[in-house]
């Protein structure tokens, strides 16, 4: 079906009890209410910002850093959150790089060691999701995966903004509820084989 290796391909969902664990401390309260707003070029300078601030906290720690999710698809409506994706060597380390983001204003709010090490942060005014991930992590793959074909098919981003709107105003869990039509596009990406058309 592709090239891509099958820890890529698999979409990891954790079990309820995983997830209902990974919560440390308070809810974002932005979490509470999904709001889906017309895409901002402001968004991309909120990442850079903050960019050059992680890269600042952490230094050599940063193996990587990307700007992923819809606030990082041009005309794509979003949840005026900004993700970011990091690369560090361990996520179980946390002292290698928790204090220092907390340091510049971020809040650890998820730990899932089980989901390839994951650990969030939230930052600003709870407008960014800071995703840790270890080296090798396959997760960030998917979404830049993801990311880049939306940015390159705009059939797919239609239609991705449209499942969006949609849940975001229906009760009920949003991000398991996108991953019918995530998975749809996938499958576009993974028959692709990488060659992005």
């Amino acid at each position: 079906m592709s090239g891509y290796p099958r820890e890529v391909v698999e979409r990891f969902l954790g079990t309820p009890e995983q997830n209902a664990s990974g919560l440390v401390g308070e809810r974002p309260k932005r979490w509470a209410h999904i709001v889906i707003a017309e895409h901002d070029s402001a968004w991309a300078g909120r990442y850079e910002a903050a960019r050059a601030a992680i890269e600042g906290a952490l230094g050599d720690a940063v193996l990587g850093i990307e700007h992923v999710g819809s606030t990082s698809v041009p005309g794509l409506a979003a949840k005026p959150i900004v993700d970011i994706d990091l690369l560090v060597g361990d996520t179980a380390d946390e002292s290698r790089f928790v204090p220092a983001l907390e340091a510049i204003g971020y809040r650890l709010v998820l730990r899932e060691p089980w989901w390839h090490g994951h650990r969030m942060l939230v930052g600003g005014d709870e407008d960014i999701n800071l995703h840790v991930w270890p080296r090798g992590a396959p997760e960030p793959v998917r979404h830049r995966l993801f990311r880049d074909w939306l940015r390159a098919h705009p059939e797919d981003r239609e239609l991705y903004e449209a499942e969006k709107r949609r849940l975001a105003a229906e009760a009920g869990d949003y991000n398991l509820a996108k991953c019918d039509v995530i998975d749809q596009i996938f499958a576009r990406i993974f028959s692709a084989g990488g060659s992005g058309q």
